[in-house]
Formats: C-alpha cells, structure tokens, sequence
C-alpha cells in the first residue's frame, strides 16, 4: 500500500509540466539536476544549527548583551508548595477570594499571598536577555543568509531578466550554490520550527508555526518541482528586510531608543517594498503570468502559486502589525512589539505594584505602623 500510494505522490502529472517524465530529469553529461533526495541533509544541518545556536547565544550574544548592559535578573521567591500547587493547577490570577482561603491555609497575610503570585508570574516572564540573545542569533544568521543570497544571485541572468527563470523549463541544471543557498534556508527554517517551544511565546505564536511550515512547505515543493530560480528569488526578497527587524529588536531590549526607531523605519520601509512591491509585482508575476508564455496550465504551476498567495496573506497580517508599531512609534517615541504588548503592560503593571507595596510598607513602618496598618509597639520595628 504505501508504494501505491508513493507512486500515485510522484507522478508526473503532479509535478511536471504535459509530456515531461521524471527521466528527463536524470543527471547526464555532468549535468546535475534537483532530486528529492537532496533535501535530507536539511534535518540533519538543521540540529547542527541548533547546537551552533546554543554556543553562540552562551559565549556571543550574552558577552553583547552585557556590553549593553542588559543582566540576567532572577526574582526570587520563597517556595511554597500551597501556592505552587494552586498557580499550576487552577489560575495564576486568584480571585479575591481564593487568596483570602489561600492566605488562611499558608498562615500569611493577603498581601504577601499577592504578593507570591505577582513575583511568581514576573518569574515566568522571558527576561531581556533571552530576548537579546534570540534576536541576536536571528540578527547573525539573517546577515549570512543576505550576503548568501547576495553572493549567488549576483551574477545570474534570471535574477536581472525574469524571463530567463522559464528559460529551457524543467531541464535546469542544479547549481552548487542554489544547493547550499536552499540547503541554509531550510534548516534554519526547520531549526526555529524545532525551537518554537522553547523561544518567547507571543501573540502570533500561531502565525509562525504557519509561517514556518508554509515557507518548509513552499522551499520543498519548489525543490522537487525544480522552481529553483523562481524560489532563490523568493527566499532573497524575504530575507533581505529581516536582519533590519531583528537589529532593531536588539537596541530596544538594550534600550538605545533612537537607535531602534531608526533601524525599524528602515526595517518598515524594506518590509512593505518588498512584500507589497515586489512581491506581488515581480515575484507573483514572475510565477503567474511569464511561464504562461512557455507552458500550459498543470497541476504544480497552480499549487506553486496557491502557496505564494497564502504568503501573500500572511504579509497583509504582519503589515498589519507593522503599522501598529509605526503608529506607536510616531506617537510615543518608542518602538514596542505589539505581539506581546499585553504581556509586557502587565509585567510593567506588576513591577509597578511591587514598587508601590514596598513604599507603602516603608511608610507605614515610618509612622509606627505595620503592614497590615495595625499600631507596631515602641522598640519592635526591627522584629
């Protein structure tokens, strides 16, 4: 069964254009062509990377992030296995009244019941280091992957003449440098999908895993199809923004404000030239209209451009993020991933109140009053 159901994947009229068999494709006269097969070495590069990951996150990004003077800050609480319970299992926002029940089992005060939970959900907040260090790695190997890119496509004609990418159409030998162009970007791809559980979670956490598995997706079915100078040109457009996106990231978790609104103003810029420019004007007319001129309608040419629409799609809903940013930018000065702004407001909120319960205490003691505002006797402040 599952070699019906592998020949009835492969056929031709799946990937190939009328009259074309997979044959016609077989590596002859020193003439290599893309072979599914290629692809398994993505898995393996893919775990590579996420061991030069760990390394350079441990001994390159945390030394920067320091440089910056960003610590790693651990809050500290006493261990309580009443409340430890309860903040896994039921809710790690207690009503009034379940800290009033907690409170009498654990024989504390309300506030300091409070207070635990506040101090224990800012304990499973993602600090500005992790932050740095994972915009860091993003940041170094988005500049590999552009100058890649860049070094590759320099000198080919398609990347100057669109016209060129249908030329002699599916008989397109493999380079070696459209084999490690693809080669990278697949495992990065597949490592940050890998890294997912791991990395800081944000509001978009599913449009990434979407976004992940589309552009594996995408990479893969123009790899078989043999789409390879159509998919160097795709992987180039996108990339080139993103290295902007994540150095901007870096000077706002390092708090260099001006820095990081200029950096994202170049960022924006890139973004919406190249996805809501070039994209749809060059890339989806590359892939939609030009091969028209040289072949008929088949399967793969509908699926190949079904699959850059949904692309399409996911570049309208972080435009929309995007102008978010900008707007808050323009207005406060200040540039804040609206991804995880409700986390960030309520870690700020919490720090804030923290703040607030010390002071109010101090005070208190001050004027002979303990925390819970009751008369402290002469001479036993101190106890």
């Amino acid at each position: 069964m599952f070699q019906t159901l592998k020949e009835w994947f492969w056929l031709e009229r799946f990937w190939l254009p009328p009259k074309m068999k997979w044959s016609d494709l077989d590596d002859h006269n020193g003439l290599v062509f893309a072979k599914p097969s290629h692809l398994y070495m993505t898995i393996p590069c893919a775990f590579l990377l996420l061991i030069i990951r760990y390394f350079f996150e441990k001994f390159v990004a945390t030394p920067l992030a320091k440089t910056f003077g960003i610590k790693e800050t651990v809050q500290k609480i006493i261990p309580n296995a009443i409340l430890e319970n309860f903040f896994n299992h039921s809710t790690r926002h207690p009503s009034q009244a379940d800290i009033y029940g907690l409170a009498k089992k654990c024989h504390l005060t309300e506030r300091q019941v409070e207070r635990w939970f506040r101090r224990r959900r800012i304990q499973d907040k993602p600090s500005r280091m992790k932050k740095f260090q994972e915009a860091c790695w993003r940041f170094a190997f988005y500049l590999v992957l552009n100058i890649a890119g860049a070094a590759f496509l320099y000198d080919k004609p398609w990347a100057y003449d669109l016209w060129e990418v249908w030329n002699g159409y599916p008989r397109q030998p493999l380079l070696p440098s459209q084999y490690w162009y693809y080669t990278l970007e697949m495992s990065f791809y597949f490592s940050l999908l890998f890294s997912l559980s791991s990395d800081v979670k944000r509001k978009d956490f599913l449009a990434h895993v979407i976004h992940h598995l589309a552009a594996i997706s995408l990479m893969s079915f123009s790899w078989c199809a043999n789409y390879i100078r159509s998919g160097t040109l795709v992987m180039f457009v996108h990339d080139v923004a993103d290295i902007w996106l994540e150095s901007a990231k870096m000077f706002s978790y390092a708090g260099w404000n001006q820095t990081c609104n200029c950096l994202f103003f170049i960022f924006s810029l890139l973004f919406f030239v190249s996805r809501f420019i070039v994209f749809p004007f060059w890339i989806l007319y590359c892939t939609l209209v030009i091969p028209m001129h040289y072949l008929k309608p088949f399967f793969s040419y509908v699926f190949l451009n079904l699959q850059l629409v949904l692309l399409q799609a996911l570049h309208l809903y972080w435009g929309y993020f995007i102008l978010k940013m900008l707007r808050r930018c323009i207005f406060t000065k200040e540039v804040q991933d609206v991804r995880s702004e409700d986390e960030d407001e309520e870690e700020e909120e919490e720090e804030k109140e923290e703040e607030a319960s010390k002071s109010k205490e101090r005070d208190s003691l001050k004027n002979g009053l303990g925390a819970n505002r009751h008369l402290v006797p002469n001479g036993q402040h101190g106890r």
